[in-house]
């Protein structure tokens, strides 16, 4: 039999409808930070809940520009998206007490960016035992091209 993993959620956030425009520049104008799920604004950047997160205390932190590439950051975005991210995971120690986390960023639809165009770090916390994708599916990395090759 076939492992499986539910995620019944995710059916929700397949079937909303999108809103217009920029997610992360709709909350960036929002006077409701509640609505809009915003935890967190500085003068470079808001910091939200995912409203469909891949495990409890999923944050995203997005620079307030709509910029969608790392080397079109300002040296003020992106230094206060990683201490963003170094805060948060210290507000998620106290809160939720994971075991670890992934932080990162998917840039580009085919690097699984769900709102391309407008960059953004995921810190996603982590417990011994929740699911990690493929390897916990099929104990398989995918790694296209060498490390060599990566290096060159």
């Amino acid at each position: 039999m076939t492992p499986r993993v539910w995620a019944p959620w995710r059916r929700r956030y397949l079937l909303a409808p999108k809103g217009r425009g920029c997610l992360f520049c709709r909350a960036r104008r929002a006077r409701d930070d509640r609505r809009h799920w915003v935890v967190h604004r500085t003068r470079h950047a808001v910091v939200m809940l995912n409203l469909y997160p891949y495990t409890n205390g999923h944050v995203l932190i997005a620079p307030n520009r709509h910029v969608g590439r790392l080397d079109r950051l300002t040296d003020g975005e992106r230094v206060a998206l990683w201490q963003l991210a170094g805060e948060f995971t210290r507000r998620l120690d106290r809160a939720l007490a994971p075991h670890g986390y992934n932080i990162g960023a998917n840039l580009g639809r085919a690097a699984g960016a769900g709102v391309v165009g407008h960059l953004h770090l995921h810190v996603v916390p982590r417990w011994i035992g929740d699911t990690n994708f493929m390897p916990v599916l099929s104990d398989t990395r995918v790694i296209s091209d060498s490390l060599d090759a990566v290096y060159h």
